[in-house]
């Protein structure tokens, strides 16, 4: 397999922010880059809400969970792995006194029989204006 080989790219994420893949295969591990929950098909941010100077004046955490989740998948599909094969989750919040409680019960929607390792950070921002963004590790064949 060449570098370009292990390059993975799925049209129904949202494209990349600058210039890294989906995720890169090395071996039987398929690591995504950051995955956020922006539209693949428009400017959208689920579950976001931004005055004219394109600031923050609300957004629905769980909207924003649920449109990362299914992000992840769409890649993991594209790259040949899945859900089921997730093997570890680091995620970034921008703001876990308000938001942790809310995106830990739709996290266990979608973990409820696979189980990842976690970790959960609070970060002070992400590139755009998201709450949630997801660094993934799965098994591939």
């Amino acid at each position: 397999m060449s570098d370009q080989d292990s390059i993975v790219n799925s049209g129904k994420a949202p494209k990349p922010v600058g210039l890294y893949p989906h995720a890169r295969r090395v071996g039987n591990l398929l690591f995504l880059s950051g995955v956020g929950p922006r539209s693949a098909t428009s400017k959208e941010i689920p579950g976001v809400t931004l005055d004219d100077a394109g600031n923050v004046v609300d957004y629905d955490i769980e909207a924003q969970c649920h449109s990362v989740f299914q992000n992840v998948r769409h890649i993991l599909e594209e790259a040949g792995s899945s859900w089921e094969k997730l093997v570890d989750v680091t995620v970034f919040l921008t703001n876990i006194p308000d938001d942790f409680k809310a995106y830990n019960k739709v996290y266990a929607e979608y973990f409820a029989d696979n189980q990842p390792a976690r970790t959960t950070v609070e970060i002070n921002r992400l590139p755009t204006p998201i709450a949630i963004e997801l660094k993934c590790i799965a098994t591939i064949e």
